[in-house]
């Protein structure tokens, strides 16, 4: 790890290494600077070593260390100046985002560039074995090499983006362009796989910022800025998810939004909620449950009716018909039918959520089996006014559907309704975040719906039927689709039908007595009967004397006391087991409060502090009730002023609240725009009246004129045509004259072309000459180059082969002086050798001399002699001449009897016995063994 005194030393380093391309070393210097302990105040330096580090970071795409910086220099200019961390980000975010760019960019113009030298071959042996052996094509290749890993290295800087700003208050607005721009990435690129996670990131964010309250610098949700910011990005998510067609995705993220609004309590603004309301319409079209679909559509009507001032009627009219086409989409019977207790449960539980994310106020009721309903829904479009705006066909369905008992044509009449109905639809001018209407596709809803109505209205009138006869009642399919939508309808109890195919025939009426058509019919015959019953038997006179009608009133007062004593006692000892079971769990609970009386008394001081902290929370909620009421009653003061009429006054002591107040307004308003309507419907059928009038009376004057025109329109066709025909026969008169005064110029006109033909032709064959003579210039020319660089080859390779030749021989002569200097090197080695060893042997005759003589002297005869093969193998006695001179005694010393004895013994000659401070001792040792090792080497080096 570099030490550098200052920050700009390390900046400076880094731009050094990587002006010699050292890049790698560049970064791991700026990142150890970054994540030193040593620099953690924030200057302007640090700034531009960020720029440069996260620069470096995209160059190389190291993902990790642009993390690690980015996460280190959060914590350093986070108090001081969170800008720079913002415009780092940003540098980084465009950074990656070019180079992704760039390398698509490029690998685009590698796929379309057009480089072959032989048109005819169009691609080479190696693309083509490359592409047999990876089964690749050239594009799938190039975008695995050049744009893959820059699309993943931009998803990193994604992710690793929004997981530092994921919890900084002061970045939210970076946060929320951030996400949005990996939206757009998933969205132009298709990327669904990176879209989910990218949804399961921010949504995992959102749950720690909920589970760890007490962070510092967390964003506050109920603050109106960040609440719109979260809005807008769970609603991009929303509109990428259904454009992507996640579905799945899509549901997951209304989820999130409706989440999100009871987290904070808050409604959000109109605008985000048409868009919610018609992706909602869009997710529940495509999984088939057109009863929410129907129940998103009314809500989006509402909306779009309540807030939005510029929507147009044709879009108004489009809307609602939409409303009412869904609603009647939805099958007319219970497909719960006949299902467990469990999935009754279940669907209880589904729709009551899905009530919630569409925001009915809707109570679940134990007698009902389903919470949103087909009738429900109609009945909300007549309260509501839906029917008054849609258009004349769309009604005449409803009333042929729902109140038209047409048994034998209903299908006939539905179907150039359907026609009419399918024609209709397209984008709305004034509402620009409701999808496309589209009313053809609720055609094959309806048709199905028609056929089961007429079913189910045929079963009442008749019992059997040809099966052709249904046929050609049923238009809209044929009989096999029939039989399929009859199943379906019998399965569910909606009708009963037996088909018999051996007959041709259908079956009607076959019905259980628990039948809604039964049970009618039954109770209107049982009343009937009751009515004949009493005018035939009249009713009997009532017994003048109370004592006669009850003459058995002690007996029924008899059992009356007894059943009261019984139940008295039964009484009394439900009381006593009562009484016994509170003892029982009065002692139980005595016993628990003395377990946790310790647990209670230390946890008083926390639940005081509770208290404290929950009596302040209500002071502040009751300081926003008030402040809400204040402005509740300033709006309902508005609205009774806007309004004419006398209003009912609000009691003092009824608790209104802004949401209240606020639908009393609209409900004023609607009711004002209702009588404006029912006010311009008057007028217009006044000026529909006049403008009638006006046109009988106009009539007949505009024919006569028009007679008039064409018969003088008539006579001036004629005398033009008259003209015209005198004009073309004085033109073609001059045009004959005209050519009988050219035809004489026909011959000169021949000859001056023939002479300007033969003038080209030999100024082009002149010109094709000189271009062949250039041809043949231009081929001798490029002949002779490339003899002169055939030969120049030639040349040089000669030379250089002549170079090499002269280097080889020299090495070799090199190597032979070489060889030959080492021959002589061991030759006179081997005569110093032999010189020094026949030296050594003199000296070794002489010391021996001295020794004789010495003892002699001395009187000492030690029996003591050379041995001819020692003498004769001067390398082995120099060899074991310092083992005897060591063993021998010292001549001037004193040797004991017993050493003397041992020597004499073991028959050893004791080796020269030499003055240890003579040098002719130290001599011959270094020459015994200095010759030793010297013969050896000469040996080994001759062997």
């Amino acid at each position: 790890m570099a030490n550098f005194a200052k920050p700009e030393s390390a900046l400076k380093r880094a731009e050094e290494l990587i002006n010699v391309g050292q890049k790698q070393e560049a970064l791991q210097a700026l990142h150890d600077l970054i994540t030193s302990r040593r620099y953690r105040a924030w200057t302007k330096t640090h700034e531009r070593i960020m720029f440069k580090y996260v620069e470096l970071c995209v160059d190389i795409r190291r993902g990790r260390f642009a993390k690690d910086g980015l996460i280190q220099y959060r914590s350093v200019c986070q108090q001081v100046n969170i800008s720079s961390l913002e415009e780092v980000i940003k540098h980084f975010m465009h950074l990656a985002t070019e180079r992704a760019e760039l390398a698509r960019s490029q690998a685009q113009a590698l796929e379309e560039a057009l480089n072959v030298e032989d048109l005819e071959a169009d691609k080479r042996p190696e693309d083509l074995m490359l592409s047999y052996v990876s089964g690749e094509k050239g594009k799938e290749r190039s975008d695995r090499e050049l744009v893959t890993p820059w699309f993943k290295f931009l998803w990193e800087t994604y992710r690793t983006v929004l997981e530092i700003l994921r919890n900084n208050s002061k970045l939210e607005a970076l946060y929320a362009m951030t996400a949005h721009r990996a939206f757009q990435f998933c969205k132009q690129y298709k990327r669904t796989t990176e879209l989910r996670r990218l949804c399961e990131i921010i949504r995992n964010h959102l749950a720690n910022l909920n589970k760890f309250r007490d962070q510092r610098d967390r964003p506050d949700l109920s603050a109106p800025e960040s609440l719109q910011l979260y809005l807008d990005t769970r609603i991009e998510q929303l509109k990428v998810s259904t454009e992507l067609g996640l579905w799945q995705e899509a549901f997951r993220s209304i989820e999130d939004i409706y989440g999100l609004m009871c987290m904070v309590k808050k409604t959000p603004k109109p605008s985000l909620m048409v868009v919610y309301y018609g992706k909602l319409t869009e997710i529940f079209w495509m999984s088939s449950n057109h009863l929410y679909h129907a129940y998103a559509w009314l809500k989006l009507f509402s909306l779009q009716k309540s807030f939005n001032k510029n929507l147009s009627p044709k879009d108004l009219q489009l809307i609602a018909s939409s409303v009412v086409l869904a609603a009647l989409s939805v099958s007319p019977y219970d497909k719960l039918y006949g299902a467990s207790h469990l999935e009754l449960e279940n669907e209880k539980e589904r729709s009551l959520r899905v009530a919630n994310l569409i925001g009915f106020d809707v109570e679940p009721r134990s007698e009902k089996k389903e919470v949103l309903s087909r009738s429900s829904i109609l009945s909300e479009l007549v309260s509501r006014g839906v029917m008054a705006c849609v258009t004349q066909e769309i009604k005449d369905l409803y009333h042929l559907l729902e109140h038209e008992f047409l048994p034998l044509d209903l299908a006939l009449k539905v179907q150039p309704l359907l026609n009419k109905i399918s024609k209709l639809g397209g984008k709305l001018s004034s509402a620009a975040s409701v999808p496309e209407v589209q009313l053809s596709q609720y055609v094959p809803a309806l048709e199905k719906l028609a056929t089961l109505r007429l079913l189910q209205q045929v079963s009442q009138v008749y019992q059997t039927i040809q099966i052709g006869n249904l046929s050609k009642m049923i238009p809209f399919f044929d009989f096999a689709a029939i039989e399929k939508i009859s199943v379906d309808a019998v399965r569910h109890n909606f009708v009963a039908i037996k088909v018999d195919h051996l007959n041709g025939s259908v079956l009607f009426g076959k019905q259980s007595i628990e039948a809604e058509g039964l049970r009618d019919h039954l109770s209107l015959f049982s009343e009937s009967l009751s009515k004949a019953r009493l005018m035939i038997y009249h009713p009997a006179k009532k017994v003048a004397k109370l004592g006669d009608a009850l003459s058995n009133l002690a007996e029924i007062v008899e059992k009356e006391h007894k059943r009261l004593l019984a139940r008295k006692s039964i009484i009394e000892k439900r009381k006593e087991e009562q009484e016994r079971l509170l003892l029982e769990k009065e002692r139980v609970e005595e016993s628990k409060r003395r377990e946790h009386q310790k647990m209670t008394e230390e946890a008083e001081q926390k639940r005081v502090s509770a208290e404290l902290e929950q009596r302040r929370n209500q002071r502040i909620l009751k300081e926003i009730e008030d402040r809400e009421l204040e402005e509740a009653q300033a709006m309902l003061q508005e609205a009774e002023k806007r309004s004419k009429r006398k209003k009912k006054p609000v009691l003092d002591g009824e608790k209104m609240t802004k949401k209240d107040i606020m639908e009393l307004a609209l409900h004023e308003q609607l009711r004002e725009r209702q009588e404006m309507e029912k006010k311009w419907q008057k007028f217009a059928k006044i000026m529909d009246y006049l403008e009638r009038a006006k046109r009988e009376e106009a009539a007949p004057l505009i024919e006569s004129v028009f007679q008039r025109h064409l018969a003088k329109e008539a006579t001036l066709h004629e005398r033009e045509q008259q003209q015209e025909i005198e004009l073309s026969r004085q033109r073609h008169a001059g045009d004959l004259v005209e050519k009988r005064r050219l035809g004489r110029m026909l011959e000169n006109e021949r000859i001056f072309q023939e002479r300007v033909v033969s003038c080209r032709e030999a100024e082009f064959n002149s010109l094709k000459q000189e271009r062949q003579e250039r041809i043949n210039q231009i081929i001798q020319t490029r002949k002779q180059d490339r003899d002169t660089r055939r030969k120049l080859i030639f040349f040089l390779r000669k030379e250089e082969e002549q170079q090499k030749r002269l280097q080889e021989e020299e090495d070799a002569r090199k190597h032979e002086e070489a060889e030959k200097q080492k021959r002589e090197e061991a030759d006179r080695k081997a005569k110093l050798d032999a010189i020094a060893e026949k030296q050594r042997q003199r000296e070794l005759e002489l010391e021996e001399k001295k020794r004789l003589e010495r003892e002699e002297v001395l009187g000492k005869s030690m029996p003591m002699s050379l041995e001819p093969s020692t003498i004769g193998r001067p390398s082995e006695a120099g060899a074991t001449a310092p083992a005897a001179t060591a063993a021998a005694p010292t001549p001037g010393k004193f040797v004991p009897r017993f050493r003397r004895e041992k020597i004499d013994v073991a028959g050893q000659a004791p080796p020269p016995e030499t003055d240890r401070w003579s040098s002719g001792g130290r001599r011959d040792e270094r020459n015994s063994f200095g010759g030793g090792s010297r013969t050896s080497w000469s040996s080994s080096r001759r062997n």
